[in-house]
């Protein structure tokens, strides 16, 4: 009795540990997604997408931009309107609060349906939010993931219990994710999860009794059906709000421009994206080709020691187990300090954490294995027809999430939030129990697989976690130096950034208050695209006169041309950065005297859009009425009249 007692205490007091650990992971992952949100200055993505959303609408928007991201263009406005929704910091904790809602539905889903242990789905949460690189700004892209991740989930209730609800559910998640970035239509594709899935039932259903229980072809219609139900639906009803707020016409006509300017930005092309994406895959395989060779030489070591007998075994197994041991942790030193045929250190990853050469190898690498996983689960004999929808479904998500985006293979890399618990737990799961097999009178021992694969894995928790700790977004690049901060400004009020930023950005603070310059409306304009400042819309609070960054391929001369025409007499504030002024004070001269480089001048006087503005400038007779090491001022005559 007394046993029974103390066991019985004792598993009170083990469900009581485990119940406070998954609570303290709940915690760690709704507010880790946050830790960011008072890091750096970014003068292009971020402010750029926050003064979309506060000035939403045709009037400070480039119309093609408004209607192929409108959803997420509109859910920023509302988050606008909320306390402190002004402020960058402010801001940034709501479009924040989207990767820990993806963080906290995947460790859900993964734990509670996938039944995928509490610590490796957190492990496999954290390693996710950590590969976040992208600015939370960008609403488009993480309401993207936040759809996708409700049209996976919804899916695989809707299809392993046969409810129409939840089928209807998902496709009203991605006929909601067209217009929350336009670019998302080929996510459409997911129905082939529904039809490979019917299918695999309606097979299973004819092996177990001999009698399908219901048409295959009945079954995929009416599954597919209500699918497209939602998806329609859906669709009706968001462009029934677009035609009473602006006109279908507009919206056509906007979208229209989204299509016409792949022949300027040719990287939109939806070619473009699938080669670049399969050029990272295939690109990578040379570090996949030559971790192979390291796994081959424990492997052939094994092999020999499969065929000794007796006492000798034992020790000979050690032997190659310590041999298995070194070859791993000499290939992860290769990997880190790897040099190429000029003797010049050309790495896997970095331990500067602060640039995406940390971990973009290693996430790419952790892709392949997820797909590697999800392909041996689809077509492994003894799968259950549930793990192979979840591996094509996983399979469907990683293709596709890249798609729509020139960012190559990144976007994959930023929604991870269902891929890597599966990953992590799939692994956990060989390296504990898959054993040695014995084929013929010759034993293949798996040890040498599981070391390759243990070091590869604790590579990639190493570099994700400092990835996740030290990066954020500034410049296409990471934040270094967070030292100073503006206390002229409430929109950067409590934000870190360096001297340097803080200093050029106190002293404009400083003049735009003085001379009452918020909501008045401004043209940004930096020279080339790598110099762009379209943030300073939100950051000074002037409303951009059509686009707050006009450097954009995307947004053509032709565009720009007809907008500068509509302003009628109208003079908005212009704004150029340094390098774009310092050639309308002096031309190539004067940007060859300031050391800026030929390849630099070149596109400064090549740049059509620049001329366009230069001429608008000499024609309504604007003047330098401030600058600083950054950005210089101008405001035409008849405004100072």
């Amino acid at each position: 009795m007394r046993e029974q007692l103390e066991r019985k205490a004792g598993g009170s007091r083990s469900a009581m540990i485990k119940s406070m650990a998954e609570n303290l992971f709940i915690v760690i992952l709704a507010f880790y997604p946050l830790r960011h949100v008072h890091w750096g200055l970014d003068l292009m993505d971020t402010g750029y997408n926050y003064a979309n959303f506060t000035y939403m609408g045709t009037d400070h928007m480039d119309p093609m931009w408004l209607f192929s991201t409108w959803l997420s263009n509109g859910a920023g406005y509302l988050l606008t309107r909320l306390p402190n929704g002004g402020t960058l910091v402010g801001m940034n904790i709501y479009t924040g609060l989207f990767v820990s809602l993806l963080a906290l539905a995947g460790y859900w889903f993964c734990t509670q349906k996938l039944r995928i242990r509490p610590w490796i789905a957190f492990l496999g949460e954290m390693a996710a939010i950590s590969l976040c690189w992208c600015p939370t700004a960008l609403l488009y892209n993480y309401m993207t993931y936040v759809l996708f991740l409700g049209c996976f989930i919804l899916l695989y209730f809707g299809l392993t219990k046969d409810r129409k609800e939840y089928l209807i559910g998902a496709g009203v998640c991605l006929g909601t994710n067209v217009l929350v970035r336009f670019s998302n239509l080929p996510e459409a594709a997911m129905i082939l999860a529904v039809w490979v899935f019917d299918f695999l039932c309606a097979r299973e259903e004819s092996q177990g009794s001999g009698v399908q229980q219901e048409g295959f072809l009945k079954k995929i219609l009416r599954h597919t059906g209500w699918c497209l139900l939602g998806y329609l639906a859906t669709l009706a009803v968001l462009f029934g709000c677009i035609h009473i707020r602006y006109g279908l016409g507009e919206y056509v006509k906007g979208i229209s421009s989204l299509f016409a300017m792949t022949g300027i930005a040719t990287d939109y092309k939806a070619s473009s994206m699938i080669i670049h994406m399969l050029n990272d895959y295939t690109g990578n395989l040379y570090w996949v080709i030559r971790m192979g060779v390291f796994l081959a030489a424990g492997m052939v070591l094994s092999v020999p020691v499969g065929l000794v007998k007796g006492k000798a075994a034992a020790v000979c197994q050690r032997g190659v187990k310590a041999v298995c041991i070194v070859l791993s942790i000499v290939m992860a030193g290769w990997l880190y300090f790897r040099k190429d045929a000029e003797g010049l250190r050309a790495p896997f990853c970095t331990l500067d954490f602060c640039v995406y050469e940390s971990m973009y190898r290693p996430a790419i690498l952790f892709l392949m294995l997820t797909l590697f996983i999800a392909a041996v689960r689809i077509f492994h004999p003894r799968s259950r027809k549930e793990d192979r929808l979840v591996g094509g479904m996983l399979i469907l998500v990683i293709i596709l999430t890249s798609i729509g985006s020139n960012n190559r293979t990144y976007p994959s890399i930023n929604n991870l939030f269902i891929a890597a618990p599966y990953t992590l737990q799939a692994c956990w799961s060989f390296l504990k129990e898959c054993k040695d097999k014995k084929i013929a009178c010759v034993t293949i021992s798996v040890f040498p697989i599981k070391c390759i694969l243990s070091v590869f894995l604790l590579l990639c928790c190493f570099q994700f976690a400092g990835f996740g700790l030290k990066f954020a977004f500034a410049e296409a690049t990471g934040v270094r130096d967070i030292s100073a901060g503006v206390e002229n400004n409430e929109v950067l009020k409590n934000v870190k950034m360096s001297a340097e930023k803080a200093e050029w950005m106190s002293s404009i603070s400083a003049w735009v208050n003085e001379n009452g310059l918020q909501g008045q409306e401004v043209i940004l304009y930096g020279t080339p695209r790598t110099l762009a400042i379209p943030s300073l819309s939100f950051y000074l609070q002037m409303p951009a006169a059509f686009n707050p960054w006009i450097n954009l391929d995307s947004y053509s001369y032709a565009a720009m041309e007809e907008d500068m025409r509509e302003l009628n007499g109208e003079t908005p504030v212009i704004i150029l950065e340094n390098v774009a002024a310092l050639y309308e004070e002096g031309g190539e001269g004067a940007l060859a005297e300031a050391g800026v480089s030929a390849r630099v001048a070149e596109l400064v006087e090549s740049d059509i859009k620049y001329q366009l503005i230069l001429n608008f400038m000499r024609q309504n007779g604007y003047v330098q009425a401030f600058r600083n090491e950054k950005v210089a001022v101008y405001i035409s005559y008849h405004e100072m009249d």
